[in-house]
C-alpha cells in the first residue's frame, strides 16, 4: 500500500501493528457487524501517521471489505493518509495532528462515566507525541476525574521524525513520568503478543487510576533492512524492496 500510493510512515506502522493485532483480536469488546454499538470499547490511533496499520487491521478484522485497501490515498477514495472521522467503520476520530488523541479519548471516557457505561477507551500514541504539552495536560486530567476506564499505550520505538526521541526531548524515564502524573504505568515488550494481551485486558479497577503502557518497540519491525532505521519514517519502498520485505515476512 505504501509503495502503490507513494506514502511514507511505513516504519511507524510496523512498530505498532503487533499492538493493534493484540487489541483487535483478543482485547477490545467490538463487533465488526455493529461498529457503532453503544457499549463498544473505543480505540483511538492518536499517532495517525500510522494509519496504514490501522486500515489493514480493521479490514482483516472484518470492519470493511479488504478490496477497499487498494484505494488507499487514491483520488475519490475513503482511505486518506491520516484517518478521517467515520471514513470507514471502526475509525473513531480524525487523528494525525499529534497530541490530540489522548484528550479525545478522555472526553469519551468521561462521557462513559457520566452515562454509567462500561466501555473502555484505548489510545495508541507515539513516543515523539509525548513532546506535546497537551498530552501532559490530559495526563493530569485523567486521574483528577478518576478515569480508570482509560488505557494509554505509548509506541516507544525511540525515534521521531528527525532523530532519537530521547535526544529531542528528555522523555526518559517515561514510565516514572506517567506514574508521577497519577497513572498506573508499566513497561512491556511491544512485540510480545501474549504479553500485550495480558497487559491490555484489564477488568474493573478499584484504584481509580488510568493506565499507561510503555510498549518498547522497534521501528520497521519485521523487515531487516527497515528495523531501527529512521530513514523509513519518510522513505517509500521500491517495488524490489516490497518483494524483499514480503519474502522476509512469510511465515516459516
Amino acid at each position: 500500500m505504501s509503495h502503490r500510493a507513494g506514502t511514507p510512515h511505513l516504519g511507524s506502522s510496523l512498530s505498532c501493528v503487533d499492538i493493534l493485532t493484540a487489541a483487535y483480536w483478543s482485547v477490545l469488546n467490538v463487533d465488526p457487524r455493529d461498529p457503532r454499538r453503544a457499549d463498544r470499547d473505543r480505540f483511538i490511533l492518536s499517532k495517525g501517521h500510522a494509519a496504514l496499520a490501522l486500515y489493514v487491521t480493521l479490514a482483516r478484522r472484518g470492519f470493511f471489505d479488504q478490496e477497499t485497501l487498494a484505494t488507499y490515498n487514491c483520488d475519490g477514495g475513503v482511505l486518506a493518509e491520516h484517518p478521517g472521522p467515520g471514513c470507514v467503520p471502526g475509525i473513531e476520530a480524525a487523528t494525525g495532528s499529534l497530541g490530540h488523541g489522548l484528550s479525545l479519548g478522555l472526553g469519551m471516557a468521561l462521557a462513559g462515566k457520566i452515562q454509567e457505561q462500561s466501555f473502555r477507551v484505548f489510545v495508541l500514541m507515539s513516543d515523539g507525541e509525548c513532546n506535546e504539552g497537551s498530552v501532559w495536560e490530559a495526563a493530569l486530567f485523567a486521574p483528577a476525574r478518576r478515569l480508570d476506564n482509560v488505557c494509554a499505550i505509548i509506541d516507544y520505538n525511540k525515534w521521531q521524525a528527525t532523530g532519537r526521541s530521547n535526544e529531542t526531548l528528555a522523555l526518559s524515564p517515561l514510565r516514572e513520568k506517567w506514574e508521577a502524573f497519577g497513572w498506573e504505568a508499566c513497561e512491556i515488550d511491544g512485540h510480545d503478543i501474549e504479553g500485550l494481551i495480558a497487559t491490555m485486558a484489564w477488568g474493573p479497577s478499584t484504584s481509580g487510576k488510568p493506565r499507561a503502557i510503555i510498549a518498547h518497540t522497534v521501528k520497521g519491525r519485521g523487515v531487516s533492512f527497515m528495523e531501527d532505521d529512521n530513514n523509513w519514517h519518510y522513505r517509500i519502498p521500491t517495488a524490489e524492496e516490497v518483494l524483499k520485505a514480503a519474502q522476509e515476512l512469510q511465515p516459516s
